[in-house]
C-alpha cells in the first residue's frame, strides 16, 4: 500500500522528469531559433503587435499539433497496425532527413509554400506551425514518447513540458528580432547546423533502438 506521502514523493519524482525529458527532445527538432529569420522575414510588414499577436498564435498551434498527436498517436498506431520499433525507425529517418537539411542548410519549406506564406496574413499555422516548427520530426518524438507513457503523471509531465517548448516559441518569436539583428546572419547559421548535428545524432539512436527491439 503506498502512502500519501510516497504517493507525492513519486509524483514529484515523475512529473518533472517527464516534462524535462519531452522539452528536452523536442526543442532541437523544433529549434525555435532557426525560425526566427523566417518568421520576420514573413512578418516584415506587420505591426509591432500584429507580430506578437502571431507570434503567439503561432506558439498555440505548436502546442495544439503536439498534444493532439501525443494523445491520440497510439490509437493512430493500433488502427493502422504499426508497430513501436517502426515508428522509431520512421521517426528517426523523418529527423534524420529534418538533421540534414539544418547541417547543409537547406530550406524546411518548399518554395510553394514560401510564396504561398507571403501572401497569406495569419502565416501562423502554415508554414511557420507546420511544416516549419511541428513538422513530421517532432511529430514522430512525441507519438514516440507517448508510445512509452504509461500513467496519467507521465501524460500530465509531457503536457507541462511541450507547454514549455510553446511558451519558448513565442519568447523566441516575439523577442528574437534583436537577437537575429545582433548575431547576424552567420552567427544563426552556425547555431542551426550545431542544433542540426544533434538532432543527427538522436535519429541515429532512434533507428538504432527500433533495429534492436526487432533482434530482441
Amino acid at each position: 500500500m503506498i502512502v500519501p506521502s510516497n504517493a507525492l514523493g513519486q509524483i514529484l519524482r515523475t512529473l518533472p522528469s517527464a516534462a524535462a525529458a519531452t522539452f528536452l527532445a523536442l526543442f532541437p527538432i523544433v529549434n525555435p531559433l532557426g525560425g526566427i529569420p523566417l518568421f520576420f522575414a514573413l512578418t516584415s510588414d506587420f505591426s509591432p503587435s500584429e507580430r506578437n499577436r502571431t507570434a503567439l498564435k503561432t506558439a498555440a498551434y505548436v502546442f495544439g499539433i503536439l498534444v493532439v498527436f501525443m494523445f491520440f498517436g497510439r490509437f493512430v498506431l493500433n488502427f493502422f497496425g504499426i508497430s513501436l520499433p517502426v515508428l522509431k525507425i520512421a521517426g528517426g529517418l523523418i529527423v534524420a532527413h529534418t538533421a540534414w537539411g539544418m547541417v547543409t542548410a537547406t530550406t524546411r519549406i518548399t518554395p510553394a509554400e514560401s510564396d504561398e506564406a507571403a501572401e497569406k496574413t495569419d502565416i501562423s499555422l502554415t508554414p511557420m506551425a507546420m511544416p516549419m516548427l511541428a513538422g513530421p520530426g517532432s511529430i514522430g518524438v512525441v507519438m514516440g514518447l507517448a508510445a512509452n507513457a504509461d500513467s496519467m503523471t507521465t501524460y500530465l509531465g509531457m503536457v507541462i513540458g511541450i507547454t514549455a517548448l510553446a511558451l519558448s516559441v513565442y519568447l523566441f518569436l516575439r523577442l528574437g528580432g534583436p537577437l537575429v539583428a545582433r548575431l547576424g546572419p552567420g552567427a544563426v547559421a552556425g547555431i542551426t547546423r550545431i542544433f542540426g548535428f544533434l538532432i543527427f545524432a538522436v535519429a541515429v539512436q532512434l533507428v538504432w533502438d527500433g533495429v534492436a527491439d526487432f533482434r530482441s
